[in-house]
């Protein structure tokens, strides 16, 4: 019997290089998205307050890695010449008045991806956090000719909304990417409603007081 996945922050020499290892089997020689996987992952970033790694093992061996960057710069954005998708959405209020983290580099190696169990244990960790933080809103970005994309995922079980499109960002990748806005509070309480599994495996290890800070 497989050992339930366990997800461990990204904090020293050896997490670093486990998660740069499944950096390295996915966006470097699966994707081509990276030429070094060390671009992605500095060893800054092991003792950085603004961008938090996870990284899931199956037993002893990493079998996917996930982070979440707080507070990021909306210049960056802003850069990749963003074509809304909303043309009622006002950008400048919603950043001011929202706590938004960006979530991403979210990679599976390609022979557990069927595991769903693995995805959501690093959700968890990091939904936890963020919401521990205070953080209001979730911004990721996905490849659209992607074969992997977590998209639909996002969109019809999460509740990721897409809210704008561009063509160039970080990533060496041709394709365009849809930028997706998720409101924690509404996603928890839609999932909660539901009841399903999916809800209970991401609040597993949540206490009473995470659960009122989004429970309406």
């Amino acid at each position: 019997m497989l050992k339930k996945p366990k997800v461990i922050r990204v904090d020293d020499a050896q997490t670093r290089q486990d998660a740069l290892a499944v950096l390295r089997a996915t966006y470097r020689d699966e994707k081509g998205w990276v030429e070094q996987a060390e671009s992605q992952l500095p060893e800054s970033d092991l003792t950085s307050q603004q961008v938090s790694w996870f990284i899931v093992y199956r037993g002893r061996e990493p079998a996917g890695v996930l982070r979440v960057y707080y507070d990021p710069p909306v210049a960056q954005y802003r850069a990749y010449n963003v074509t809304l998708l909303n043309r009622e959405l006002d950008v400048d209020r919603f950043l001011s008045t929202n706590r938004i983290a960006e979530i991403g580099r979210f990679a599976i190696c390609p022979h557990y991806r069927r595991s769903l169990l693995i995805s959501v244990a690093l959700m968890r960790a990091a939904t936890r956090e963020t919401v521990e933080r205070g953080f209001t809103h979730y911004i990721t970005d996905v490849f659209e000719d992607d074969a992997h994309s977590p998209y639909g995922f996002h969109t019809r079980v999460m509740g990721f909304a897409p809210v704008a499109t561009h063509e160039h960002g970080e990533l060496h990748c041709k394709s365009r990417r849809i930028t997706l806005i998720l409101d924690l509070k509404a996603a928890y309480n839609h999932l909660r409603r539901r009841r399903n599994w999916i809800f209970r495996s991401l609040t597993a290890d949540w206490d009473e007081g995470l659960h009122r800070r989004l429970a309406v």
